[in-house]
This record gives structure tokens, sequence and C-alpha cells, in this order.
């Protein structure tokens, strides 16, 4: 519960900073900028967003403390170094106006918000990095605290701006954002103090043993992991791309970070059910049933929560009086948010599935599963863009991210079934090892 509160806080931001940028001038040049700025963050960012589930599985002793931090360190200092070369104009008018074909006003609200964020992928990796020796150790509430700290400072910092100051509103939520997660990477180091004095204390045993933790097991273990998020977060940017030649090009983009939003309300309580489950599983998944009956109804409660909103009045009341989108916008929402609906309940299906993959330290998969997810979701943009179709681009996005994901779920299941499998054969070989000589 702490977890999935953590990550309900994380999905709150995107709906409140979208309310707010909807009541400030120009909201629909800046809920574009907004979102096309988000978009690229969190690709930059991508590759530290495993850290979480790596320093979970990983950390068990002081070597493996101190080599996982200076990995992660040295991959904070990759991640925002890209971050700059992407802010240099000639790449940025390149990529953004020459490539994707943004609006040069839009365009230019995103350049200017993408540089305040400047601190947000370091900023990400050492806080999930430190999150996850809390998960780890059984501390979720601190977990939760954090974010609760997070959310309170980008809360406050996007209201305060909004009645004091004439920030355009993607440059608002950029300052909010870059606040919120700065401190609670703070907050996070010092909650975590006390655990990482226990992983100090605690030296290797020095088995040989697939547990033995080294530079290059690290890496081997993290680079599938690595481009897994990459991957996955590379949908954004490249939606962005097919949309800017959609029909309704501005109006789906202004509604997507709104619709994405509200979706990952739902979808957050799939994201934070892998961490639970690479700390409950066990070593030889032994707890693999227990997991997988929580993650059905898990599951099927988020898909119901996201269809009652998308299916009944208040699809109105939450696009036009929270979001404060116009009815005109608002009426590009409600379809879309209709087609995400199962796409809660395959969220945490596919938690269940990586989890399952990372305790068994079988991570290549989920990089083959996530590539295949993202070709699926360009195929099929492609297709009802620009083919006979010509879709609306809102409309299309969501359907490119249900068939993708069911295409991600689908090429999981054998490789899982092969890990639980093999799990069930290492149990048994224990527990016959256990029985005392007849």
């Amino acid at each position: 519960m702490p977890l999935a509160a953590t990550w309900l806080m994380m999905a709150s931001e995107g709906p409140l900073l979208a309310a707010v940028i909807a009541r400030l001038p120009e909201p629909k040049f800046n809920l574009a900028a907004y979102g096309v700025a988000f978009a690229f963050a969190i690709l930059v960012e991508s590759p530290v967003i495993m850290m979480m589930s790596a320093s979970t599985a990983l950390v068990e002793d002081a070597t493996s403390f101190r080599r996982l931090r200076n990995f992660t360190y040295s991959l904070n200092a990759v991640i925002t170094g890209v971050m700059l070369l992407l802010l240099l104009p000639p790449l940025f008018n390149l990529v953004l106006e020459s490539l994707i074909g943004l609006p040069h006003d839009v365009a230019r609200l995103t350049h200017r918000a993408l540089i305040i964020m400047l601190p947000w992928p370091a900023a990400i990796g050492y806080r999930r990095f430190y999150q996850g020796l809390l998960i780890r150790g059984g501390k979720t509430r601190l977990v939760a605290y954090g974010t609760i700290i997070r959310f309170s400072v980008m809360a406050s910092v996007s209201l305060a701006l909004f009645h004091v100051a004439s920030l355009p509103g993607a440059y608002l939520a950029a300052v909010a954002l870059s606040s919120g997660v700065c401190v609670e990477a703070l907050a996070a180091r010092l909650m975590a103090r006390r655990t990482v004095r226990e992983l100090i204390a605690t030296q290797s045993d020095g088995r040989a043993s697939r547990d033995a933790l080294d530079y290059g097991s690290i890496t081997r273990f993290y680079i599938p992991l690595a481009m897994t998020s990459v991957l996955g977060l590379a949908v954004h940017p490249m939606v962005t791309f097919f949309m800017g030649g959609a029909r309704f090009a501005i109006e789906s983009l202004a509604v997507l970070p709104v619709v994405n939003s509200l979706s990952f309300i739902f979808r957050a309580m799939g994201l934070s059910y892998q961490e639970v489950a690479i700390a409950l599983l066990g070593k030889n998944h032994e707890h693999a049933k227990e997991i997988g009956r929580f993650a059905i109804g898990l599951g099927l409660a988020s898909s119901l929560g996201l269809a009652l909103i998308g299916f009944t009045p208040f699809a109105r009341v939450w696009f036009e009086t929270i979001s404060g989108l116009s009815p005109d916008l608002a009426a590009f929402a409600i379809i879309p948010t209709r087609i995400l609906a199962p796409l809660p309940a395959l969220s945490v299906f596919l938690s269940y599935q990586r989890a399952i993959l990372v305790q068994g330290r079988y991570t290549r998969p989920i990089t083959v599963a996530t590539g295949i997810e993202v070709a699926g979701i360009a195929i099929v943009l492609m297709t009802l863009i620009h083919g006979p179709a010509n879709m609306v681009g809102v409309t299309a996005a969501a359907i490119a991210f249900v068939a993708g994901r069911l295409a991600d779920n689908a090429v999981l299941a054998p490789p899982c079934a092969r890990a639980l499998k093999a799990s069930r054969r290492a149990l048994e070989r224990i527990r016959g090892s256990e029985q005392p000589d007849q």
C-alpha cells in the first residue's frame, strides 16, 4: 500500500499541473509544450528508471552497495550530458522543428521548459537508487513519505507561481516538477541513512555464486533493463512525432498529456507492483502463486476504475471541471480514455512478468518484448494516421498503446513460464536435499 500510494501521488502530479496550465493564458500551446517537454525529459531519464528494481534485487552488502552506487552516479552524469546536448539550439531545432514538425511557438516553449528541467534526470536516478534500498529493507512507508514531500513541494510551487508570477504554463510546470523531484531525492538519501549504515556494516560472505557482484555483472544485468526503459519511454516522443502529422495535431498534442495523466493514475498500481513482486517473490519464486493471484485482483480493479470514468458522465466532470479543458478539447479526450481502459490491467500483469524475470536475473527477454511493443505502437500509429483511416492523432495513439502492451505481455509469457518451471525444479531439489535419510 505505501508503494501504491507513492505511485498514485506521482500520478496525481500530471492532472494537477495540467489543470493549472489550462487556467493560464494560451492553454493549448502551453499544454502541448508541457507534454512534449515532459516526454523528452522522461526519455532522457529512461536509463535510470529501473535503478529502483536494480537496487532492490542486487544490493545485499557493503560491496554491492558501493559498486551499484558508483554505477548509478556514473549513469547520472552520462544522462545529464545527453540532456545538455539535446538543449543545444542547432540539435534541438533539428529534432523538434525539422523532424517532429512542432510549430515554432510550441518548440520555443518546450526548449525553455527543458532547460528548467535539466536537474530532473540525475535527481530521478539518485532517489530511485536509495528508494530501492528502502524497499529491500522493508521500509516502503519511508518511500511514501518521500513522495508526499515531493508532491507537497510540487503543488506548493505550482500554486504559488500561479498566483504571484506571470510565467507561461509550460515554464511553471517545469519549475514545479524540478523542485519537487530534487527535494525528494534529498529526502530519500536522508531517510536511507540507517539502511546504508547497516549495509556498510554487512560484509560479503565471499560466495562464488550467482550473487557475486562486480561492475561487469552489474552492467550485464542492468543494460537490458536500461534498454527496456529507453525503448518504452521512447514511445512518447515517437507518438509526438506521429501526431505532428495527424488530423487535429495541436488538439491531440494538448489533450494527450491530460489523457495520459488520468490513465497513469490507474496504471500506477501496476507500476508500483513490480518492486513489490521482486521483493516478495523469493529467490526461487516460491511465492509466485500468491503474488500472481493478487496481481489479477489488482489489475481488474485498476481497469474498472478507469472504465468508470471513461464510460460515465464523470468523464466530462474530470476533463472540463477538474482538468479545466474547454468543451471542445474535452471532446477529444473521452474516446481515447475509453480505449485505454484495459491498459491498467495489462500493466499490472506486465509488472508481474518482469518481476519474475528480474528476480531470476534473466532480463534480456524484457528488452526484446519492449522492443516489440514499441515497434507495434509505431506500426499501428503509422497505419491509423497515414492510412485510409486518417484517424485523429490522440485516438490512434490510444489504440496503439493497448495493442503494443498486448504484444509485450504475449512475448514475455513463454520466458516467464520457463523461469517458473526452473524455479520449481530448484525448490524440489532443495526440499529433497533437506529430507532425512531413510
